[in-house]
C-alpha cells in the first residue's frame, strides 16, 4: 500500500459547506453537503449521474452511533429530492454522493455498490443502518467486480477523511494483517485488569480503540466519570450486559479515544494511556508510545 493524495475542494470556502472530494487516478467523485445546502447540490451536474449515496445524521436517542441510509439511482438527485420530503427520514444531516467523473457507472453497478457498503456498514457495526430491506446482491461479470470492489475501497478512504468511520471494521483490519515493511499504522493488542476482578481486551489503531467482545467492566459506582452517560448508553443499547458480577461486552464497541474505554470498563475518570498494557510486555500504552519516539 502506498499513500494516496486525496483533494478536498470547498465550494463555498466554508468547511461546512458544500465540498467536493477526489483521490489522484480514481475516476470516482464525492459530494457532500449538509442538508441545508441540498438545493445547491442539486444544482450541479454530478446530482444527475447515477450513482451511490449516504444519508447521516445522529441518533438522538443513541449519542455513541450515527444514523446511516445508503441507496443508490439513475439520477442521485432525484433520489436525494424524495428522501428530503420523506416524514420516515427526517434524521439526516449530511449526505455523500458518490458518482464517476467518466460516467461510466450503470444501474447494475450501483446496486452492487448499495449492496456491498450495507452489509459493510452493518458488519463494522458503527452505526443503526437505516435501510429496511436487504438490497438484493447484483451479479456482475468478474471484471466489473473487480472495478467496483476498487471503487469501494476508495470509497472507504474518503469517508473517514470526512470524519465518517461508519464503514470501517477494526476486527478485519486485523484479520487481514499489514505487512511491517509497509510503514502503515498497525492495531495493537491492549489489556486491562481492574482492581475489582474485570478484565477488558481491546485493539487501538490510530487513537481509536475498540473494547472486544467478552471484556468485563466494574459494577462499582464512583463519584466521578466524564463519560457516565456513554457508559449508560451503551448499557440502555443492550451493548453492555450484567453477567454475575460484571457487565460484559456483547459486541465490540469502539471509542474515540483510550481514557474514553478505560472510564467505561472501570466506572470512573482514568487515564487510558496509563491504565491500558499493550498484550504480553506489561508495557503501558503511554510508555510504548514513548519508546516509539526514540527511534523516530
Amino acid at each position: 500500500m502506498q499513500g494516496k493524495s486525496v483533494k478536498l475542494f470547498l465550494v463555498d470556502g466554508e468547511p461546512t459547506g458544500l465540498l467536493t472530494v477526489e483521490i489522484m487516478n480514481w475516476t470516482g467523485h464525492a459530494l457532500v453537503c449538509p442538508r441545508s445546502q441540498l438545493h445547491r447540490a442539486l444544482a450541479r451536474d454530478e446530482a444527475l449521474r447515477t450513482g451511490v449515496y449516504f444519508l447521516v445524521g445522529e441518533d438522538p436517542g443513541r449519542p455513541s452511533r450515527l444514523r446511516v441510509y445508503i441507496g443508490e439511482g439513475d439520477n442521485v438527485g432525484e433520489r436525494l429530492k424524495a428522501h428530503a420530503r420523506d416524514a420516515n427520514k427526517e434524521f439526516w444531516t449530511r449526505a455523500c454522493i458518490f458518482t464517476s467523473k467518466d460516467a461510466n457507472l450503470t444501474k447494475a453497478h450501483v446496486r452492487y455498490l448499495e449492496h456491498r457498503f450495507v452489509d459493510l456498514a452493518r458488519q463494522a457495526d458503527r452505526s443503526i443502518v437505516m435501510n429496511g430491506n436487504e438490497p438484493a446482491k447484483k451479479l456482475l461479470p468478474e471484471s466489473d467486480v473487480a472495478d467496483m470492489e476498487y471503487f469501494v475501497s476508495q470509497v472507504e478512504v474518503v469517508l473517514p477523511v470526512l470524519g465518517l468511520e461508519f464503514l470501517r471494521s477494526v476486527r478485519a483490519i486485523k484479520s487481514q494483517g499489514i505487512p511491517a515493511e509497509s510503514g502503515l499504522a498497525e492495531p495493537v493488542e491492549l489489556v486491562l485488569t481492574g482492581p475489582h476482578g474485570h478484565q477488558a481486551r481491546a485493539l487501538e489503531l490510530n487513537g481509536e480503540v475498540t473494547v472486544l467482545k467478552g471484556s468485563t467492566a466494574s459494577l462499582k459506582t464512583h463519584a466521578s466519570n466524564t463519560y457516565g452517560a456513554l457508559r449508560e448508553q451503551l448499557v440502555k443499547d443492550g451493548r453492555l450486559k450484567r453477567v454475575g458480577n460484571f457487565l460484559e461486552f456483547v459486541e465490540d464497541v469502539p471509542f474515540e479515544s483510550p481514557s474514553a474505554a478505560a472510564a467505561v470498563v472501570h466506572n470512573r475518570n482514568a487515564n487510558g494511556r496509563t491504565a491500558w498494557k499493550i498484550d504480553g510486555t506489561g508495557l503501558t500504552l503511554k510508555e510504548w508510545q514513548d519508546a516509539k519516539l526514540d527511534f523516530s
